[in-house]
């Protein structure tokens, strides 16, 4: 059933195999985006102001 595709071909090759684990990968990828961008959405907007900036607060006394 694996080996198969809709075109008839089989997809036995080491190239095949490879397309399909990066396929894989990539949809695992942007499922994973997907799902930090709503629990950031969800957050209120007033958390990011409490955030720590990157160089600390001795770059803003500048």
């Amino acid at each position: 059933m694996g080996l198969l595709m809709g075109d008839g071909k089989a997809k036995d090759t080491p190239a095949a195999r490879r397309e399909d684990r990066l396929k894989a990968a990539l949809k695992a990828n942007i499922a994973r985006r997907k799902a930090q961008a709503r629990a950031r959405s969800d957050t209120p907007a007033e958390t990011s102001d409490k955030t720590p900036r990157r160089g600390g607060p001795e770059q803003d006394q500048e």
